[in-house]
């Protein structure tokens, strides 16, 4: 049966490339020429145990980014994080017993930037050419059994693929899979629910087996749905021969009655278990979830999901998190999901990638509508085969709403482009017929060429030409697929400033293009046949940047995962529970009398301004408003209060804080295991002696942790080019984000914070295996 085996601990890394001298007889060439083409250097099997092994190797386990270790040097690329991109080697060794010898054996790269080559036994197995495809290499010929094997990877990361931080290395999970050698191949169950009536759906599987042996073979499949609890509601099955080292895609298909539908409200999924029988004799199982839905875009009227009007309240992310660079546990896709949620967003665009598998899930169980896209837009066999691999893994999501096969492509106003888009949208058609295929256009989208051969127009910015593509394509859908980029810096509240790289955090135009959120949501809500948009971006990434700040601006959530006033503003316009957020912060000593521009974000129409108990005046707003007055300074409480008809229903302050006293610290994701893999994220902040917090503070702070866990980074200010992992951080606009790797013991982790002469603080976090 099927073992699917985290290969993520154990490897050994060296960071730069290895010189090997070539030998100068015949005899080693002649023997370098052979399958096991690698008999000395980083790829052989022996090399640290001969004379070779002479280098910085160290342990590693993955996911492993190991550019964020580096430095940042104003003198390397900006959109790329200013950090130095070089070469490295990892390698593995690992025992298969003679119990493996009639299976297939497979290693399933999940992610490794940029491009990599993969040796096994010193026989090279494997190039990949994207840094952000999954890829698979068989290792089921070259395996030794009894005895150790070696895998190493040769990552180049000089070969750049985008404008934001790439990082390099393993970055995401490796996974040794063994199976019989009649199995169901790697993505190959495809699950299309159809609707046949207001109570039945069809369900057609397909399925594509593999026959590894060396004479025909047939095959049973059995199929089970099972509800969301896991009770089965219907079965099929079908057999057929499989023709000898082939493949075969079996049919069956399923009646369900009244299933419940996978919505954003009632994100349910049920699960198709698929059993493989060579004779009597049940040799694979693999269970696939997927979601019934409908879903309609009405090029007048939007997005309907199961014949409801849901408009797509999206965010853009890249891969990337500011505490850990590339390498993303786990539970931080999860955690990042829910603070999208959180925000009121219901939509994800997969900028401009395939990203984590297990981000995807997260998306799936939280009700997200997603476009997934591609990094190349390229019908080569190259590009083809990137957009089958993300297809096949992704198209039995619920959460995929379109597949976009590219993003800002200059050809998208050309002829070329508009053959490589009829070549990829009939290639995407054949792998799956049930979503929509769109591209986003930039540059001239008033001059595509590729909208013609598309079923969804995606327009990033350009406000001017929305109108007349929707005039000229009035049976064509359009959405926003990109905007926003409204630049704002936490806790800055002074104009923009070039020399600091800074934005002021108050919304507002950037330029033509990147124009404020309130501006960008009226905008599309004044249209309605617009399906909504995704908003450029979630969480500030590091690249883009502009020295000496290392990360874009435009997120609602900064570097160090702190919610920006983006964030609320984002809530007033996407969520429904009352709720009103101030700002500035009213820690503005020696301004005495000046005049402060106030804003208040709220999803409520009336909202009333008090300083120190004395109104400011009422402002009523309209859907997509903000409150707004210019108030003389004078220390105190700052208060808003939202109403609802004459009842207050929200209300936010900002206090004048006294001095710093304390440190004190917030626990702000409790999805956290004692599994060795978990980062527990932690805020460290400031209040004065009365509890008030210190908006402005800025103190060093130093952490620590009683050994359940340990510190593993520390970020704060966006220009701080000091290592992303000390224990030891400055604070800026009074907030440190702190990440504390979780260890492999169960208890009551707990973490330091001392900044002399605060007083100290402790948080407790209980972990549970």
């Amino acid at each position: 049966m099927r073992e699917q085996l985290n290969f993520d601990r154990g490897w050994m890394f060296h960071r730069g490339d290895i010189l090997t001298p070539y030998p100068k007889n015949k005899g080693a060439s002649y023997d370098s020429a052979k399958t096991q083409r690698m008999l000395w250097g980083p790829a052989s099997i022996g090399y640290h145990t001969g004379t070779y092994a002479t280098e910085a190797w160290r342990s590693v386990d993955l996911p492993h980014d190991y550019i964020i270790e580096g430095t940042i040097d104003e003198a390397n690329n900006d959109a790329l994080g200013f950090f130095t991109y070089d070469n490295a080697w990892y390698r593995k060794t690992f025992f298969l017993g003679q119990e493996d010898k009639d299976r297939r054996l497979t290693l399933l790269f999940d992610g490794v930037a940029t491009h990599a080559t993969v040796y096994v036994n010193g026989c090279l197995l494997k190039h990949n050419f994207c840094g952000y495809t999954s890829f698979e290499v068989d290792i089921t010929d070259v395996a030794k059994f009894g005895e150790q094997n070696t895998v190493a990877v040769y990552v180049n990361t000089q070969h750049h693929e985008g404008w934001w931080y790439e990082g390099g290395g393993i970055y995401r999970h490796v996974w040794l899979t063994k199976t019989d050698l009649i199995s169901i191949n790697l993505w190959g169950v495809y699950v299309k629910p159809i609707k046949q009536s207001d109570t039945t759906w069809q369900v057609v599987a397909q399925t594509e087996i593999r026959n590894d042996t060396m004479s025909k073979r047939r095959v049973t499949l059995k199929g089970e749905l099972l509800d969301p609890y896991g009770t089965p509601v219907a079965t099929a099955h079908v057999t057929a021969l499989v023709d000898l080292k082939d493949t075969r895609t079996l049919t069956y298909t399923f009646t369900v009655p009244t299933p419940a539908l996978w919505s954003p409200t009632t994100p349910v999924q049920y699960t198709l278990r698929t059993h493989v029988f060579r004779g009597k004799d049940e040799v694979d199982t693999l269970d696939t979830k997927f979601g019934f839905r409908t879903v309609v875009l009405d090029p007048q009227k939007g997005l309907f999901i199961n014949g409801e009007h849901c408009q797509i309240k999206g965010l853009c992310g890249h891969a990337d998190f500011g505490l850990s660079g590339k390498a993303v546990p786990d539970n931080i896709h999860r955690y990042k999901v829910a603070l999208m949620k959180e925000m009121g967003a219901n939509g994800y665009r997969t900028s401009h990638y395939p990203q984590a598998q297990e981000l995807m899930d997260a998306l799936d169980e939280a009700g997200f509508l997603v476009m997934d896209e591609i990094r190349w837009f390229e019908s080569s066999d190259e590009g083809k085969a990137q957009l089958e691999m993300l297809m096949k893994r992704d198209r039995n999501r619920p959460s995929v709403m379109f597949w976009s096969i590219g993003n800002e492509e200059p050809h998208h106003a050309t002829e070329e482009g508009r053959r490589i888009a009829r070549s990829l949208a009939a290639y995407a058609k054949k792998l799956d017929s049930t979503r929509y295929i769109m591209t986003a256009v930039a540059h001239t989208p008033e001059h595509a060429t590729v909208f013609d051969e598309l079923e969804v127009i995606g327009v990033n910015y350009n406000w001017g030409a929305y109108d007349a593509i929707h005039e000229n394509y009035p049976n064509k859908p359009v959405l926003s697929s990109e905007n926003g980029a409204c630049g704002t810096t936490r806790g800055y509240y002074f104009p923009d400033n070039p020399q600091k790289a800074f934005f002021s955090a108050y919304d507002h135009d950037i330029n033509d293009l990147f124009r404020s959120r309130e501006y960008t949501w009226r905008f599309i809500c004044d249209r309605k046949w617009m399906a909504g948009g995704y908003q450029w971006i979630a969480f500030e990434h590091r690249g883009e940047a502009t020295w000496p700040r290392v990360c874009s601006q435009s997120g609602a959530i900064d570097l160090f995962m702190q919610k920006k006033d983006a964030f609320y503003q984002n809530q007033s316009y996407w969520t429904t529970t009352p709720m009103v957020h101030l700002l500035p912060h009213w820690n503005w000593q020696g301004r005495g009398g000046e005049p402060i521009k106030v804003f208040a974000y709220s999803n409520l129409s009336k909202l009333e301004l008090f300083l120190n108990g004395k109104s400011q005046g009422v402002r009523h707003l309209s859907p997509i408003d903000h409150g707004e007055w210019v108030v003389p300074y004078e220390a105190g409480t700052l208060e808003v209060l939202a109403y609802e008809g004459e009842r207050v229903v929200a209300r936010d302050k900002r206090v004048t804080s006294g001095a710093p006293a304390k440190l004190m610290l917030q626990l702000e994701n409790d999805d956290i295991h004692a599994n060795g893999l978990d980062l527990a994220v932690v805020t460290c902040y400031v209040v004065d002696e009365e509890g008030n917090p210190v908006y402005d503070a800025t103190c060093e702070v130093t952490f620590d942790t009683n050994g359940l866990g340990r510190i593993y980074s520390t970020g704060s200010d966006i220009t701080d080019h000091t290592s992303l992992f000390l224990s030891t951080r400055t604070m800026r606009a009074g907030r440190i984000g702190v990440a504390v790797k979780v260890g492999n013991v169960a208890g009551a982790l707990q973490v330091y914070a001392s900044s002399s002469p605060l007083a100290s603080a402790c948080l407790t976090v209980n972990l549970t295996k």
